[in-house]
């Protein structure tokens, strides 16, 4: 482990924004313009940050923006406006006679303004200028191919940097599979993912899974050993001979059970590909609803398997940050008899 004593810091379901800041690359321009008049007042939305103005009477868009921008003339407003530049309440607004309300803030950008895509099947916990961490829903892919157009947590979370600066973009650290829900977190830069994966063993405090498998679980605790292989099909399996894989320690502690079911407390010791799925079909309890290795039923309509805490040191800051997601309530639904 890190010989570091990080600070240790606990997020519990926490949602911050880290600010980018932009650089222009634009050369200065000269002192003592000569251009037309409407070319100057054009270019002045260009020389200025974005101005908002607060609806205090109904009113249309347009003449409220004529009555209320100085350094614009009336067809240089309009020009912002079908460039996209001017919001309400942050939505994009390009129509002239579009009704104001009092209340309501207008917006004027020097630059297209990119409307906010609500995120779907995820949600942020945490976000700097290093990394961001996630919760994502059963359902959603971690990561696709390129050939592939499906909504993606990674494609989500791209837009959104983007929307910062064209040129941001976000690195993969590790994945969950599509059914699996959970925490899970990507890095904001190639030099942020090279480091943390190389010393991925040593950052990484806690993976914690929580797991429905099918049967009655005997032991209160256990751990799981073998060597993983992947079939012609995309299977995983455990290789019958020893140093014949990728060697994968998985430890496991009873939380509750019945007849027909078992809940687990579920430790990552190594992280590869669907390790806790084939760890559990090889002990005969395969998780609810994972046709694929083993499991008969589909009690809770989905894949019982859920990535509850993931816990590591910061990248930048060395501080120990800790995040821990609720179980799912489909999960403890078959103890409620």
């Amino acid at each position: 482990m890190n010989n570091r004593k990080p600070q240790r810091k606990n997020h519990t379901k926490s949602t911050s924004n880290a600010s980018h800041s932009k650089r222009s690359h634009k050369p200065a321009g000269r002192s003592g313009s000569h251009k037309p008049e409407a070319q100057r007042r054009t270019n002045a939305l260009d020389k200025t940050p974005a101005k908002t103005y607060i609806v205090q009477e109904p009113a249309e868009l347009l003449s409220f923006l004529v009555e209320h921008v100085t350094g614009m003339g009336r067809n240089s407003i309009k020009s912002a406006l079908a460039r996209g530049q001017v919001s309400v309440n942050g939505i994009p607004r390009t129509v002239h006679n579009f009704p104001l309300e009092q209340g309501q803030t207008v917006a004027l950008s020097k630059e297209k303004i990119t409307p906010v895509v609500p995120l779907t099947g995820l949600r942020i916990l945490h976000e700097d200028e290093a990394i961001i961490v996630i919760h994502k829903d059963a359902g959603l892919l971690s990561v696709a191919s390129a050939q592939e157009q499906e909504v993606t947590a990674y494609r989500q979370l791209t837009a959104h940097v983007r929307r910062e600066h064209p040129y941001n973009r976000i690195f993969v650290l590790h994945r969950l599979d599509r059914d699996t829900s959970g925490v899970m977190m990507f890095a904001k830069s190639e030099a942020i993912q090279q480091e943390m994966q190389k010393a991925w063993k040593e950052v990484v405090y806690e993976r914690t899974y929580i797991a429905l498998v099918e049967g009655q679980v005997k032991k209160a605790e256990g751990t799981i050993t073998s060597w993983l292989k992947e079939s012609k099909t995309l299977k995983m399996y455990s290789s019958p001979y020893p140093n014949d894989g990728q060697h994968a320690v998985t430890h496991y502690k009873l939380l509750q059970a019945n007849r027909h079911f078992s809940l687990l407390e579920v430790r990552l010791e190594t992280g590869r590909k669907n390790q806790i799925r084939v760890h559990m079909e090889d002990i005969g309890h395969p998780i609810v609803g994972d046709k694929k290795y083993g499991s008969k039923s589909k009690s809770i309509g989905r894949l019982g398997l859920h990535a509850r805490v993931l816990s590591f040191i910061h990248p930048v800051t060395g501080v120990l940050l800790r995040f821990e997601s609720d179980i799912p309530k489909t999960f403890l639904n078959p103890f409620r008899e």
